[in-house]
This record gives C-alpha cells, sequence and structure tokens, in this order.
C-alpha cells in the first residue's frame, strides 16, 4: 500500500489533527469542511503548531516548509478524485454521515479508500450507503485526540471490507510510527467500549457537581493508576458533548446494559453548552 494523496473532511479537532498527521508523513492533504472560517482557522492552528515544533528543535524550517505545501484547504467538489483515501471526521450523526458516504461514493475514483474516524457507529451500517463494490474498500479509522500524538489507531473491518485492505492498513500505520490495532465492528470498537467505564464510574463516584471531588478523583486516577489525565481531565479535552453522544450510542447499542448509561451531569452540562475546553468551561473553567 502506497497512501500519497488524502481527503480529510471535517476541520474540527479530530479532522485537522488527522491532517496535520498525515501532512507530517509527507502526503498531499486536501482538508475540507463547510466552513470556509473553519478551515481558515484550522489552517492557521496546524501551521502554529508546525512552528512551534521548529522553535523546539524537533521539525527543520526546511521540513515545515514542505508540510506546508502538502497541506490544502478546499471546498468538497474540488478535491482531487482519484485521492487514494478519504477520512471522514465529521459531526457524530449517523444519518449525515450516510448522506455525506453516498456522495463520496460517486464522487471519488473506484481505487479511492472511503474511511469513517466515528466513534461508535458500526461501519458496516455506515457502509449501507454506498455501492457493493465500495463496500469492499470502506473502513473504519479510529484515531485518537490529538491525532498527532497519540499512536493508537484502530482498523475497523466492516461486514463487507477487504480483510487484506485492513491488512495492508495496518502495515501502513505500523511503517509510519502508529500503533494500529484491527477491531472487528463491535459498539465503541476497542477503546470506547473499554472507556466508557473509566469515565461512568468517576461520574457515579463524584455524582454532583463538585470540582474538589473532581480533582481528587483525576490525581488520584493519575498519581495510582499512571494515567497521564484523569476522567475529567480527559473530557473536557476531547468535549463533554463527544463524550456525551458516544455513550449514549454504545449505551443504546447494547440495549441499554446499566454499567454503559450516560450520567444525568454529562447530559447537564451538554445542554448548558458546557464542552469543556472548546466551550472555556467544562468540569473546569479555562482562560
Amino acid at each position: 500500500m502506497n497512501l500519497k494523496k488524502i481527503v480529510v473532511i471535517g476541520a474540527g479537532t479530530m479532522g485537522s489533527g488527522i491532517a496535520q498527521w498525515f501532512a507530517q508523513q509527507m502526503c498531499f492533504v486536501e482538508l475540507v469542511d463547510n466552513s470556509e472560517d473553519q478551515l481558515k482557522k484550522a489552517l492557521a492552528e496546524i501551521h502554529k503548531s508546525w512552528d512551534k515544533l521548529v522553535e523546539k528543535e524537533k521539525l527543520t524550517n526546511s521540513q515545515v516548509n514542505q508540510m506546508k505545501k502538502l497541506l490544502e484547504i478546499k471546498s468538497l467538489n474540488l478535491v482531487s478524485k482519484d485521492t487514494d483515501l478519504v477520512v471522514e471526521a465529521i459531526i457524530e450523526n449517523l444519518e449525515i454521515k450516510k448522506t455525506l458516504f453516498q456522495d463520496l461514493d460517486h464522487y471519488f475514483a473506484p481505487h479511492t479508500i472511503i474511511s469513517s474516524n466515528t466513534s461508535s457507529f458500526p461501519i458496516t451500517l455506515m457502509s449501507e450507503a454506498v455501492s457493493a463494490e465500495r463496500k469492499k474498500r470502506f473502513v473504519g479509522l479510529h484515531f485518537f485526540n490529538p491525532a498527532t500524538i497519540m499512536k493508537l489507531v484502530e482498523v475497523i473491518k466492516g461486514e463487507k471490507t477487504d480483510a487484506k485492505l485492513c491488512e495492508d492498513l495496518y502495515d501502513w500505520f505500523d511503517s509510519k510510527d502508529k500503533k494500529p490495532a484491527l477491531s472487528k465492528d463491535s459498539p465503541g470498537f476497542i477503546v470506547n467500549r473499554v472507556a466508557r467505564n473509566f469515565y461512568g464510574e468517576p461520574l457515579r463516584i463524584v455524582d454532583v457537581e463538585d470540582e474538589a471531588k473532581m480533582r481528587e478523583v483525576d490525581q488520584i486516577l493519575k498519581d495510582v493508576g499512571g494515567f497521564k489525565m484523569g476522567p475529567f481531565e480527559l473530557m473536557d479535552l476531547i468535549g463533554i458533548d463527544v463524550n456525551y453522544s458516544v455513550t449514549c450510542s454504545v449505551w443504546e447499542a447494547y440495549n441499554r446494559e446499566s454499567r454503559f448509561a450516560p450520567h444525568e451531569l454529562q447530559k447537564k452540562m451538554v445542554e448548558e453548552n458546557r464542552f469543556g475546553r472548546k466551550s472555556k468551561r467544562g468540569f473546569y473553567k479555562y482562560d
């Protein structure tokens, strides 16, 4: 497998991080979003990140200049039709995703791999929107935030996905110093199924909005468990809205099994638009 041309759809936190990572692998990347302002903001943030890496002497000016040339922002109707891989990283809404995939199937060349960065929706279910031939080249590629640093990427095989395609993707990511994991198409895949308890149990322990208790739980899990971030810190980083959506999706997929149930505190914060770092207020406050 030789991935050289990449299209990333969605210029939010995950999409821009994925686009940045691919550009750092010296791939030609086209980043797409419905919002021109969001695209410009994402590009500026990526350039700023690269410039900081030059200051820290982790990248050279020559490397960064090349990466900047490789990364472009575009509207979907202007991206290369012969791209090797498309990564969808838009809102976690099944119907919106399926509509997009139907359009992508018609737009891109037959060899193009279409993938989703979904946190929880079944790959097989989303692939219903594409043709029988495209189903063979439809796969889940679940990156983790921040995509430029977190090494894990889940490669998820749908019912009709070509098994060799998944193996080839595994080998390609492995060669780029990622840590790929082959996953079956089950609710939450590997990490998000396991992680429900990492978030859910602390929420049930704290139970109410009490910052002192949240800080205590975070600190204990870092000091004793060896985690780099506690669950409340991590939910604020990921986005409480995103975390809540995934929790609800996994809970429904497992027939509302109690251990996967979302907590009322998460729901309350989403209703109040307190999403974490991106809204400057979540479980903690941010300047």
